[in-house]
């Protein structure tokens, strides 16, 4: 009887583990778009001495997809776009452990591999992160009856430059050659994000998206998504830290005054230590430890079955 219950046990876990980590190509091989054909390049996946998982060198994007267990799901869904200025993914403390968070609330999470600006392998490179993750909301949107998600309450989650990536999808979905309503988010979770390439902007990031030759005042404007919120920006929850010396915080006070303006529903949480780049690592920073429990209100508030 003992032996039977191990290998039941055994079967349920790795059924759950097979339906929680389904990775999905975002493009055929021989469609990626931007690609420059017949150019190679190897992805490293690296773990740091501080506990975190950079990729780089992408140039096959994915969505990984975790599930929730089976009866708790909620419907809604958030694509996960992790940070490291655009040139690396914190692909474990912003990506998968997020989205076994989310698991946890009956939320279907899907973390987003996007390709990181690189000349060599790409044309037009400012384009590319974009194409992915319109890309990435979209085939979640058409695969939304085998997940079991409501097409209508689909998110996106970034951090850090990640932030920026999710913050430009939510207001520039509708903009470039694979602009599509199919890729609007419904809500934005935006995680001391890169928001500006202006005034206060994280010279990393933009540097990198935009190379250094290519800031022209036009394109500076057009990826400073304070200046491109608007009616039709997705409401959005936003976390930062007022010690946040790698992306000031203005970033997102001057993106929540935008929402404002444009009469989008935003909901803004400052505190005032935790600096950069801590995910749900919160536990040293005092009041920072209550974002996760915030957000999840917020998103369960803004997502719950409507009653007449």
């Amino acid at each position: 009887m003992r032996a039977l219950f191990v290998t039941t046990l055994l079967t349920m876990l790795l059924t759950q583990t097979a339906r929680s980590q389904e990775i999905l190509k975002l493009w055929p091989d021989n469609a990626i778009p931007n690609a420059i054909a017949g150019v190679q390049i190897d992805e490293k996946a690296e773990p740091g001495s501080d506990g975190i998982m950079r990729i780089s060198n992408v140039s096959v994007p994915t969505l990984t997809a975790y599930l929730p267990a089976k009866g708790k799901e909620t419907g809604a869904a958030v694509m996960i776009c992790p940070g490291g200025g655009y040139s690396i993914l914190a692909s474990g403390h912003e990506g998968v452990d997020v989205a076994k968070w989310f698991n946890e609330m009956g939320v279907t999470a899907f973390v987003l591999k996007y390709r990181l600006p690189n000349e060599k392998i790409m044309t037009n490179q400012q384009e590319v992160p974009l194409l992915d993750a319109m890309q990435g909301m979209l085939l979640i949107r058409q695969n939304a009856a085998k997940y079991g998600i409501d097409p209508n309450k689909i998110g996106v989650m970034g951090f850090s430059a990640g932030g920026h990536l999710a913050a430009t999808l939510a207001t520039h979905y509708h903009r470039g050659p694979k602009a599509s309503e199919q890729s609007k988010p419904n809500f934005a979770i935006l995680l001391y994000p890169v928001v500006t390439f202006g005034d206060k902007a994280h010279v990393g990031s933009r540097d990198k998206l935009l190379g250094k030759l290519n800031t022209s005042p036009e394109m500076i404007a057009y990826y400073s998504n304070e200046l491109q919120v608007s009616s039709q920006t997705p409401p959005t929850f936003l976390v930062h830290s007022e010690d946040d010396k790698a992306v000031p915080v203005e970033n997102s006070i001057n993106y929540y005054l935008a929402c404002l303006k444009n009469n989008i529903p935003v909901e803004m949480h400052l505190y005032p230590k935790g600096g950069h780049g801590y995910g749900l690592r919160t536990a040293k920073f005092g009041s920072l430890n209550t974002w996760p429990e915030t957000c999840k209100a917020w998103l369960m508030a803004l997502t719950a079955p409507k009653h007449n």
